[in-house]
């Protein structure tokens, strides 16, 4: 399905280019509004990323994901620099289907695993980042893309599904942002090898091609972010280009 993306800092729909904070762009945009026109465009889910909450976890914007969550319009799943199983519950708390999990992931996938087991592979979805190395190796950036965690993509993902690891995002950082197409081959490659994981694919998507191209690679989910803000295509063309590809 297509997943429209929305990303939140101090309650402003922005985005960020790769990760980086320096080079972000602001919409003039209520996030409430934002539900209500994805929804009439056909969505059924919106995935929401709190920036603000992942710099400073004391601030994290619950009472405004509540209230787009309060609209039942959609289902959500929301993140953003979740370190403790209390963001976890926080988040489910607040009405979301699925809390996303990134960097924390990588950096202590046992509690991951814990967290895996205690609300099931429903609730939770492994956002893992990836850079690719001149060895064709994935490996797992974290820290907001600026640290190489050492770990592997296919490592990790070995050792989470014996938890119950089910949805993963998955996104090449170097196509982040850059509305030049997705990285079709690694999501070829990740979903014949894992094909139990209902993956997302995320980053680079800048046309309706785009979208098509991903459809061969079985790719349970398609994030759109940037492309949407810019309106480079409507949501509505996106979900029919996905349902005819």
């Amino acid at each position: 399905m297509i997943i429209p993306a929305i990303d939140l800092i101090d309650g402003a729909v922005v985005r960020l280019f790769q990760g980086d904070y320096a080079q972000k762009t602001e919409y003039k945009l209520n996030p409430v509004d934002v539900v209500h026109a994805y929804a009439d465009a056909g969505a059924s889910w919106l995935h929401i990323v709190d920036l603000t909450g992942a710099k400073d976890p004391a601030k994290r914007q619950l009472p405004l994901i509540k209230q787009m969550v309060d609209t039942k319009r959609m289902q959500f799943q929301a993140g953003g620099g979740i370190r403790t199983e209390r963001e976890v519950a926080q988040l489910l708390e607040s009405g979301v289907s699925r809390v996303v999990i990134g960097s924390l992931a990588a950096k202590q996938p046992e509690r991951v695993a814990e967290w895996l087991n205690t609300y099931g592979g429903d609730r939770i979805v492994l956002a893992l980042d990836v850079n690719i190395n001149p060895d064709g190796q994935r490996m797992i950036a974290t820290h907001g893309w600026q640290q190489d965690s050492g770990v592997a993509l296919e490592g990790l993902l070995n050792t989470l599904l014996e938890s119950g690891a089910k949805h993963v995002l998955c996104t090449d950082i170097s196509r982040d942002g850059t509305l030049q197409g997705s990285n079709v081959e690694m999501y070829t490659d990740v979903a014949s090898q894992f094909p139990t994981v209902q993956w997302q694919a995320s980053g680079g998507i800048g046309s309706l091609t785009d979208i098509s191209a991903l459809k061969p690679t079985k790719v349970s989910g398609v994030i759109l972010g940037r492309a949407l803000l810019e309106g480079k295509f409507t949501l509505s063309e996106a979900i029919a280009c996905w349902q005819n590809a």
